[in-house]
């Protein structure tokens, strides 16, 4: 039996409107089933966003084989895009992101299993 493949960890950042804090919290208590159930089956697992000040931080692990395209299907399913209509007012880009780019990845410096 082959070893299990270690998954791709992905980290990204971006600025959470202060004004949109407690509604951005709000969403996040329930998000839909729909959301998570594409999320799953874009092989996306161990996701988590967290809260410092007015930045947030997002970590996932990826355990498919064509990062891109799972990326793209994400993107493309309409239930996630209904999702993004609620959290993306309550986000700001940070400087450093490229046009049309809204979650910045952050380069992996250390990790420890």
């Amino acid at each position: 039996m082959p070893a299990p493949r270690t998954p791709r960890r992905v980290a990204s950042v971006i600025r959470l409107r202060p004004e949109h804090a407690e509604r951005y919290r709000a969403l996040h208590r329930s998000v839909p089933r729909p959301v998570l159930e594409t999320l799953s089956r874009a092989h996306v697992t161990n996701y988590s966003i967290f809260r410092r000040d007015d930045t947030l931080f997002a970590y996932f692990e990826y355990t498919g084989d064509d990062y891109d395209a799972d990326m793209a299907a994400i993107a493309a399913d309409p239930e996630t895009q209904q999702w993004w209509t609620l959290t993306d007012p309550c986000q700001q880009p940070l400087d450093s992101a490229q046009p049309g780019e809204r979650w910045v990845t952050g380069e992996e410096l250390f990790h420890l299993d």
